[in-house]
């Protein structure tokens, strides 16, 4: 029998089989600035449905979105200004940045009902060919959790930097994620690792799936409001008609007539000296968003032809 465990909604995240010590210790990430919290949710739900995409049994599911809830929350003690410094780390900054790994495996250590939820903050940014930290593990040591976290952790982090506000040019992105499963010739490995690069290639690929899902869901949306757009200019459209029956009427009764269609198809406040303003907007806004639906499946059609 199949199911879906969805997590996409935060609040069941947060409230799903958790008792009071888990969602005190998880509430703990409330603390944190809100581009980090925020990063911590969307990596959760992004490894969920990757879960989901790779065919993992619900146990697993649950426990690996949660160890992904948790992945950054050795980041409570970062120092603020490393932490939202907006450019780039000095290389003592970024040593202490990666100490949040260690960090947030103690603090799961350290609590009972958080130690299963270990893997989550040591793992994550470790790397097949040994590259990552904290401890430079191979692929044969990275725990499967720690894989698809990593791969999670490291799309949602790009996107956000970039601070995209659709799917487009998210194309970008995975590419980046692809060059990062390739074998490094800068990288000194042994033979056993030689082919391998820092991601997972099948959870890379998982995620051109998931990446597509929601581009077509920003599809559907962005199509729901072009086609509530496109009536709106077919009223335009009848007001527009009214308005030339008018002007080529000759009897009054007959420009009085079309005088009143017009009239009662203004909404809020049109009047028929300014309704042509509100028209332009709508067409801007129409054409604007039929652009942004042709873009979307552009970028579609780009993923799909993505070799990993």
């Amino acid at each position: 029998m199949s199911y879906e465990f969805d997590f996409y909604d935060k609040t069941n995240l947060k409230s799903y089989n958790l008792n009071e010590s888990m969602r005190y210790q998880l509430s703990m990430l409330d603390r944190l600035d809100v581009f980090t919290r925020k990063h911590c949710e969307n990596v959760a739900s992004l490894t969920c449905r990757l879960c989901e995409h790779l065919h993992c049994n619900k146990g697993f599911t649950e426990y690996c979105t949660i160890c992904a809830y948790l992945h950054d929350i050795g980041k409570l003690f970062i120092p603020p200004e490393i932490l939202q410094k907006p450019g780039k780390l000095t290389d003592e900054e970024y040593e202490t940045m990666k100490t949040h790994t260690t960090i947030g495996y103690n603090i799961c250590m350290k609590d009972e009902k958080l130690r299963p939820y270990a893997a989550g903050p040591i793992y994550h940014h470790e790397a097949l060919n040994g590259s990552g930290y904290p401890n430079g593990l191979t692929k044969k040591d990275i725990p499967y959790e720690g894989q698809i976290i990593r791969v999670a952790d490291e799309y949602d982090a790009i996107v956000s930097k970039r601070q995209y506000k659709s799917h487009i040019g998210i194309s970008d992105t995975l590419k980046i994620l692809i060059e990062n499963t390739k074998p490094s010739d800068a990288l000194k490995v042994t033979s056993e690792n030689a082919r391998l690069g820092k991601n997972n290639p099948i959870i890379v690929k998982t995620l051109f799936k998931v990446v597509i899902e929601d581009i077509e869901y920003e599809i559907y949306c962005t199509q729901s409001y072009v086609d509530d757009l496109q009536e709106e200019l077919k009223r335009f459209e009848q007001i527009n008609k009214y308005k030339e029956k008018m002007e080529n009427a000759k009897k009054e009764k007959d420009k009085n007539y079309y005088l009143e269609g017009m009239k009662m198809l203004l909404k809020n406040n049109e009047t028929i000296d300014n309704y042509m303003s509100s028209y332009e907007e709508y067409k801007n806004a129409y054409d604007t968003r039929k652009a942004m639906i042709d873009n979307l499946y552009n970028e579609i059609k780009i993923i799909k032809k993505l070799k990993v």
